[in-house]
């Protein structure tokens, strides 16, 4: 596979332009900071989510009276996009409609993702654009697998995720086997700012806070190596990982999966926005490393 390499001289980011994905943020030192992909659980490493977050009920959407097919998280992370733009600390990706995708989704679009690097931080910017001439309906988010544990040798046990706020309303849960949004909310497991990722929490998918109140969050260990993530656009979050594996999703979105059982019109669903034609929508995410020496 094929990589755009970018640096800062103390970061290194690769990039494939097959979903504009990141595959790997490292130190000088050559520590890994992203997912160790293991196929024996999952072997994502930060997919693009457009223009759906989570499921679709039946796989389908409704749209102004007409029914369309779209598989969860839509089709940017299988998608190649163009290389647009390179520096030795940036690189940008493209992504346009095409005939394959106004097939299931009918807007005329451009995606663009922006990565950046300055010292210790990788900037990404996503930019949605309606190249359309009428509303276009979307959803956005992120899916970053950070590694768990992060280098430095602490224990998983040891780590936590700090909230920028304190976090006490309600999480969702997803219904298995559909994985569409169950109906009744459930007691947050955030103490706090504070939540401690246990791998038995996910055994019934992604934790999903869709009453945010922070926009950014401090993963790690206190005193050790951490991941301070901001995402100053997004007002929604998933975590998630397969029980046992050594990473940990930390996902802003702008959406989520269907609610259990909906069947209205796309425009409706919670968390989707509506761009008009010839508008823009970023959505930034900072992923700084914190370490103590």
């Amino acid at each position: 596979m094929e990589f755009v390499t970018i640096s800062s001289g103390e970061l290194t980011a690769r990039v494939t332009p097959f979903g504009a994905e990141l595959w790997s943020l490292t130190d000088r030192f050559g520590r890994e900071y992203m997912t160790d992909a293991d196929p024996a659980f999952w072997t994502g490493h930060a997919p693009i989510l457009f223009p759906i977050v989570g499921a679709l009920n039946g796989n389908r959407y409704r749209l102004d009276g007409r029914e369309y097919e779209l598989p969860k998280h839509g089709f940017a992370r299988h998608s190649l996009f163009d290389v647009v733009e390179t520096a030795a600390d940036r690189a940008v990706f493209r992504l346009r409609d095409s005939a394959e995708t106004r097939k299931v989704y009918p807007f005329a679009f451009a995606l663009d993702l922006e990565f950046r690097l300055e010292g210790m931080s990788l900037h990404t910017t996503a930019t949605v654009i309606n190249a359309g001439d009428g509303a276009m309906p979307f959803s956005f988010g992120y899916h970053p697998a950070f590694a768990w544990p992060l280098p430095g040798g602490a224990a998983k046990a040891d780590h936590t995720i700090a909230f920028e706020q304190a976090e006490p309303q309600p999480i969702r849960r997803i219904d298995l086997p559909t994985g569409l949004v169950q109906p009744e909310p459930v007691a947050t497991p955030v103490e706090g700012h504070l939540l401690m990722p246990e791998a038995a929490q996910f055994e019934t998918d992604a934790l999903i806070w869709d009453r945010l109140a922070s926009r950014s969050l401090t993963f790690g260990t206190p005193g050790g190596t951490q991941l301070a993530v901001a995402f100053p656009d997004m007002p929604m979050l998933g975590i998630w990982q397969k029980p046992g594996a050594n990473y940990l999703c930390i996902e802003p979105w702008q959406g989520m999966a269907d609610p259990l059982g909906y069947s209205g019109d796309f425009r409706a669903k919670p968390g989707v926005l509506s761009l008009e034609p010839g508008m823009s929508r970023s959505f930034r995410m900072d992923v700084s490393v914190l370490t103590a020496d």
